[in-house]
């Protein structure tokens, strides 16, 4: 009998599945992957989560396979060379493209509330100069729940946010200068308005385009690791900005937030374009993480990455932009040649940012500005649909233990089960 039943449980089983699950299970599976191995990680919890879904949402598709990014249904190349910041908040908040009069409306709404309460200020203005710009966002943004107008709608609390949150970003950078802080002007998209309550000067053309482009990347991209903090805090039924107060403590984290950063500390490390063979073999000898290279989803080359990477023809002009642009090409074909790693967003955004005024340090910051539309329509989705988050973990520890008294442990009593 046990050996019947051993023949029966290896017996390979007929499973049938309709074409659209077959396709899901395919776009999931890695280079070389069987489909048993597929389905083996999505049945057990893998290492941070990899690749296990962990729910619906109709804001973000990503197909890392061939390297696309999608905002409900959209392109983001097509977005990027297109769109902005407001229409981008607009269409993932509403699921759709404004109209030309929806448009204006949710833009005149988004610049009347940019203006940030005194309350909120006066706190910002206490900080120390030297606060981390991360932790300076994560109070601001915490005492913006407490001065905003409890009356509002979720979606009002999402415009609210999304409008004051590139004015305190600003500020911050501006206080720990020791500079006089900008207000919003009327009149000006946001993109222009945030790049001259930074820099204290309105921008040209040109930069306000290539920075609504890097706000409208960065708007959002599905479960990443803020995003699902956000999402856990509001399945919680918490509020709004509980939700994006925690999404701006994951973010601060260097494995999700600053990578771009590092990219430039790593350009100024190479120094010179014929120095970057070496650099990249010596960290490879030494199996270090390049910064800029590999992404958890994209099995080829970021979209992101590529449309500023072709952009950058366009905007970089000094040497020193120059010089760093070439450093960056360098190492991303020794990359793909010794290790077949693409880049990701991180590679050329950091060179983007410091062309259009944007120091290092408030890389992140930025960051967050740009997320915000995107950790606030996965708020209103979570909420429109919510059942708590709540999932399990494998149990790895020791069996059952029966307890010791305390008179009769000893060291080796207390560690044995």
């Amino acid at each position: 009998m046990p050996k019947k039943a051993e023949a029966s449980e290896s017996r390979p089983v007929m499973v049938k599945v309709s074409k659209e699950t077959h396709d899901k299970l395919v776009s999931l599976a890695k280079w070389g992957d069987t489909m048993d191995q597929v389905i083996h990680r999505l049945t057990m919890q893998a290492k941070g989560l990899e690749d296990i879904v962990a729910g619906q949402s109709s804001i973000c598709f990503i197909d890392g396979q061939e390297g696309r990014l999608l905002y409900r249904g959209y392109d983001i190349e097509d977005l990027a060379a297109k769109s902005t910041y407001e229409e981008t908040a607009f269409l993932l908040w509403h699921g759709h493209l404004p109209t030309s009069a929806e448009l204006h409306a949710f833009s005149a709404d988004m610049g009347a509330r940019r203006g940030v309460p005194k309350e909120v200020m006066s706190i910002l203005r206490s900080l120390p100069k030297n606060v981390d710009a991360m932790d300076a966002l994560r109070v601001s943004i915490a005492a913006l729940g407490v001065y905003d107008d409890p009356m509002l709608t979720p979606v009002d609390k999402a415009v609210s946010i999304s409008a004051k949150i590139g004015t305190v970003v600003a500020a911050i950078h501006r206080h720990k200068h020791d500079q006089p802080i900008v207000t919003p002007k009327e009149g000006l998209g946001y993109a222009s308005n945030l790049l001259r309550m930074v820099t204290g000067r309105e921008p040209s053309p040109e930069d306000e385009k290539l920075m609504d482009v890097l706000l409208i990347l960065h708007a959002d991209h599905e479960l990443n690791a803020s995003t699902f903090t956000a999402r856990v805090i509001a399945s919680t039924l918490s509020d709004v900005y509980s939700a994006v107060t925690g999404a701006v403590g994951a973010l601060k984290g260097p494995l999700h937030g600053g990578a771009n950063e590092k990219v430039i500390e790593m350009t100024i490390e190479i120094g010179n374009p014929e120095n970057a063979e070496s650099y990249v073999d010596a960290m490879l000898a030494k199996h270090q993480k390049i910064t800029g290279f590999g992404h958890r989803v994209y099995k080829t080359m970021d979209p992101r990455a590529r449309i500023l990477k072709e952009m950058a023809a366009g905007f970089v002009r000094t040497d020193k932009e120059k010089k760093v642009f070439e450093i960056l090409d360098r190492t991303e074909q020794m990359m793909k040649e010794w290790r077949n790693l693409y880049p990701n967003v991180d590679l050329y955004s950091g060179l983007a940012l410091n062309h259009v005024g944007i120091p290092s340090y408030l890389f992140t910051p930025v960051f967050a500005v740009g997320r915000a539309p995107g950790w606030l329509a996965h708020i209103l989705e979570q909420y429109g649909d919510n059942r708590i988050i709540r999932p399990r973990a494998e149990y790895i520890g020791p069996p059952r233990t029966a307890y010791v008294p305390i008179e009769k442990r000893t060291p080796l009593s207390v560690a044995k089960p």
